[in-house]
């Protein structure tokens, strides 16, 4: 196998996950999708916050709704979860807003370690 190869196949290989997460929350608009995702991002809470338009339907106070969204997808680390949870809840304009962590079950150690320097406290 050549040097090349070799290379390729360490950057690829799969790191252990366990210490890693995927948070989801939603917002009426894009406007504080983007504030929130910047938020997050600049208080080293997640390394990446996505944003896709959603079409949400749930029962509100009694009511069905049907509402566009934007749905942020956060990926962080599990040890960071509790304090993105919190900072979601101070800083959200909604009186209950999605708060869901999906567990990361495989990704490259690359990306990982990406992830891990993106969410790193430098307080700590």
């Amino acid at each position: 196998m050549s040097l090349v190869n070799q290379t390729n196949m360490m950057n690829h290989e799969m790191a252990d996950t366990s210490a890693y997460c995927i948070v989801l929350t939603t917002t009426a608009n894009q406007q504080q999708a983007e504030t929130l995702a910047r938020q997050i991002v600049e208080a080293r809470l997640g390394a990446c916050v996505q944003i896709q338009s959603v079409k949400s339907f749930y029962r509100w106070q009694g009511a069905l709704c049907a509402e566009p969204e934007c749905q942020l997808a956060i990926k962080t680390r599990t040890d960071r979860f509790e304090a993105l949870a919190q900072f979601i809840s101070a800083q959200h304009p909604y009186d209950t807003p999605e708060i869901v962590q999906i567990p990361i079950t495989a990704g490259s150690s690359d990306y990982l370690s990406w992830l891990d320097a993106g969410t790193h406290d430098p307080g700590l």
